[in-house]
C-alpha cells in the first residue's frame, strides 16, 4: 500500500502543474463522449424516423426497382404477387406504385415522382388518410419542403402529366388536400402522394406496385420471385456509412485533444523524474528497488486519468444531461442534407460509452507515463543521491 499512498501525495503535493494535466484530460474525455453520443444520437433519430415513415420493417422491390436510377422506373412495376396480396388483406403490407411525372406550378415546369398509397394503411406514418375523401376526385399529398419548392398550398391545384403502361401521355388537374411535416426528405422532396387506386386506373396498372413496405416486426418474410426483399439493414447503408464518416472525422479532433494531453503527462513525467533524482536515490538505498520506484512514477502518471475522470464527471455530467434534455439545435442548412434529421439532435450515452472512453484514456495516459521511467532502470543509488543521472 505504500506506493499508491506515496503516489496520490507526490501528485497532489505537484500542484497547479497535476491540476492544469486533469482539466486538459477531462476536457478530452468529455469531448470525446459528447461527440459519439451525438453522433449516436443522430443514428437512432434518423433510423427511427425513416422506419416509421419510410421502411417499416423492410421492403419488397419489384426487380427493376432502384430508387437512386431513376431510369428503371419506367419498367419498375408489376403485378403484386399472391403472397404478397395476403399480407396486404391481413394489414400486414402495404404496396406503393412508383411513376415519373410532371407538374406545372405557377407556369413552371418541375419532375416530380408520383407515388400511389392506399389511404387507410396503418404501416407507415405518412398521413395518407387525408387521402381518402369524396369531395376531391383527384386528391394529393406533399410535403412541406415540396410545397416550399413548388409554392403550393392547401387548396391549390395543379396541373400533373404523366406516361401510362402504354406509353401514352395523359394529364390531370389534382388538388392538394395536405402538405405534410416529415424529417424524412425521401418521401417530401420532389413527390406527389395520391390514393394508390386511382394511380393504378390513370397509368393502367390496375394491381400493379413498385414496391411493398412490410409491418415491423412481421414473423415471417415470404421469398417472392421476382421481389426481393430488403432488409432494413440494408436500406440504412447510407446511413451507417455517413455516421462512419462523421466519426472518423471526429477521431481527427480526438487525436488532437488527447495528444495535447499526453505530451503534457509526458513532460510532468520527464520533470518530476529529473528533479526528483536525489529523492529515488534515497528510496533506493533505502531498499525499494527499481521496478518498485517505475511503478511509483507510472502509479502517479496513471492517475492523471483517474482525476480526469472524476473532474470530467464534476462539470460532464450536468452538461452532457442538459444537451441530452434539450438537445442541440440545427442549422436551416442541414435540412439540404438529405437525411431524416429534426430541428434537433438528441445525443444518445451509454454506460458502455463512458467506461470505454475512460478504459482508452486511462490506458493511454498509462502508457505515456511509463515511457519516461526506462531511465529509471539504469539508475544507481549513489548517482542518484549526489543528484546525477546514470
Amino acid at each position: 500500500m505504500i506506493i499508491p499512498k506515496l503516489a496520490v501525495r507526490n501528485l497532489l503535493g505537484a500542484g497547479i502543474r497535476t491540476w492544469l494535466n486533469v482539466i486538459v484530460l477531462s476536457f478530452a474525455f468529455v469531448t470525446i463522449v459528447w461527440t459519439q453520443g451525438l453522433y449516436r444520437g443522430m443514428n437512432r433519430q434518423v433510423v427511427h424516423a425513416t422506419v416509421e415513415a419510410e421502411y417499416g420493417g423492410g421492403q419488397y422491390w419489384q426487380k427493376n426497382y432502384d430508387p437512386l436510377d431513376p431510369l428503371t422506373l419506367e419498367e419498375a412495376h408489376s403485378m403484386i404477387p399472391e403472397s404478397l396480396n395476403s399480407l396486404i388483406k391481413n394489414s400486414q403490407a402495404t404496396p406503393i406504385l412508383v411513376i415519373q411525372g410532371t407538374i406545372y406550378p405557377n407556369r413552371r415546369i418541375q419532375p416530380v415522382l408520383i407515388k400511389g398509397i392506399d389511404p387507410q394503411q396503418k404501416i407507415l406514418s405518412i398521413p395518407s388518410y387525408f387521402l381518402d375523401t369524396e369531395e376531391e376526385e383527384f386528391p394529393a399529398l406533399i410535403g412541406t419542403r415540396m410545397a416550399k419548392s413548388t409554392g403550393l398550398e392547401v387548396g391549390d391545384e395543379v396541373t400533373i402529366r404523366w406516361r401510362d403502361a402504354n406509353g401514352t401521355f395523359d394529364a390531370r388537374n389534382i388538388r392538394i388536400v395536405q402538405i405534410m411535416n416529415t424529417t424524412v426528405q425521401s418521401i417530401d422532396q420532389g413527390q406527389i402522394w395520391i390514393p394508390l387506386n386511382l394511380l393504378q386506373t390513370l397509368t393502367r396498372m390496375e394491381n400493379e406496385a413498385s414496391l411493398i413496405v412490410i409491418e415491423k416486426d412481421l414473423v415471417t418474410i415470404p421469398e417472392v420471385s421476382g421481389w426481393p426483399f430488403k432488409t432494413l439493414h440494408f436500406l440504412h447503408t447510407d446511413i451507417r456509412e455517413m455516421i462512419k464518416s462523421k466519426s472518423a472525422g471526429g477521431m481527427v479532433m480526438y487525436f488532437i485533444l488527447i495528444f495535447l494531453a499526453m505530451l503534457a503527462i509526458f513532460d510532468t513525467q520527464v520533470l518530476s523524474i529529473f528533479r526528483r533524482r536525489k529523492e529515488m536515490g534515497t528510496l533506493m538505498a533505502m531498499g525499494m528497488t527499481r521496478l518498485k520506484i517505475i511503478q511509483l512514477f507510472t502509479l502517479e502518471g496513471a492517475l492523471h486519468g483517474v482525476l480526469a475522470a472524476i473532474v470530467a464527471a464534476v462539470y460532464g455530467i450536468p452538461l452532457l444531461t442538459l444537451f441530452a434534455k434539450n438537445g442541440w439545435a440545427l442549422p436551416g442548412s442541414m435540412d439540404s442534407f438529405g437525411f431524416a434529421l429534426g430541428e434537433k439532435i438528441f445525443p444518445a450515452y451509454s454506460v458502455g460509452l463512458v467506461i470505454g472512453t475512460a478504459a482508452l484514456v486511462l490506458t493511454i495516459t498509462t502508457i505515456v507515463s511509463f515511457l519516461p521511467t526506462r531511465k529509471i532502470a539504469k539508475l544507481e543509488p549513489t548517482d542518484a543521491i549526489r543528484g546525477r543521472m546514470s
